[in-house]
């Protein structure tokens, strides 16, 4: 039917953020905010890892018919989610703070283990 692979892909990408959300937890990371939002973008998830922020981008896929998940974190994704992360820096007053970005690939095939890709320092500061 028309229009039902774009709710279809929002409900895998919310599947794919809980994933990611369970992994990072297992990491012993603290997990600050999920879906941060402004005119600027949207970090899926905002977390600790010991002293240090994490913007954590999130991409899921079925397959990797279209290439892996992490080569759609292209150069103007990643201006977006640095002009987003330095939105709420702000918000926060933690402009000083130490932070890095992290993108989660996972792979989730229906009805499968899925294979989750975690690369820290996925890229730095870009606007």
């Amino acid at each position: 039917m028309k229009g039902e692979g774009k709710s279809d892909n929002k409900t895998l990408g919310e599947v794919g953020e809980s994933i990611a959300v369970t992994f990072l937890k297992g990491l012993k990371y603290t997990i600050i905010e999920r879906n941060f939002r402004c005119k600027c973008g949207e970090i899926d998830i905002i977390a600790r890892d010991g002293k240090t922020l994490v913007f954590v981008e999130v991409k899921t896929r079925r397959t990797n018919a279209f290439g892996v998940p992490q080569l759609a974190v292209t150069p103007f994704k990643q201006r977006q989610i640095s002009k987003t992360a330095l939105t709420w820096l702000a918000q926060k007053k933690l402009q000083d703070a130490g932070a890095r970005f992290d993108v989660i690939a996972i792979l989730q095939p229906d009805h499968a283990v899925p294979e989750i890709d975690h690369i820290r320092d996925a890229f730095d500061l870009a606007y």
